[in-house]
């Protein structure tokens, strides 16, 4: 997972909990419910007297979601390896007329190659 996408998921799970925290300091308890039936005067709010505790629970359920979304994605991208670096001598191939000896070791029979054996 590239590295900007980790970092975006971390944003987006910060600004989804706190957005949470928010949304849940807001809503009223259930025993508020009650005050609002005798005129507490939260029936005139712009969602009406109970259209604010459905979008505020709407939506702090909606920032919930985004937010173990995101924590998700970020349980993900920690839980890939990081793919091992290679070696610049893996694709390396011998010298062509060096003087460098076979590094091989003989087969049975077979006399072991010295520099004064290579072909130039």
């Amino acid at each position: 997972m590239p590295a900007w996408l980790a970092t975006l998921l971390t944003i987006v799970q910060v600004v989804a909990a706190l957005g949470v925290i928010v949304l849940v300091l807001i809503q009223h308890g259930k025993g508020a419910d009650m005050g609002a039936a005798f005129g507490s005067g939260s029936s005139g709010s712009l969602f009406g007297a109970t259209g604010s505790a459905n979008f505020l629970s709407r939506a702090t359920a909606m920032l919930a979601a985004v937010f173990f979304v995101a924590t998700l994605g970020l349980a993900f991208a920690g839980h890939q390896k990081p793919q091992a670096a290679k070696s610049i001598m893996d694709g390396a191939k011998p010298a062509v007329g060096s003087d460098i000896p076979d590094s091989r070791p003989a087969a049975v029979g077979e006399k072991p190659a010295v520099p004064s054996d290579i072909p130039k």
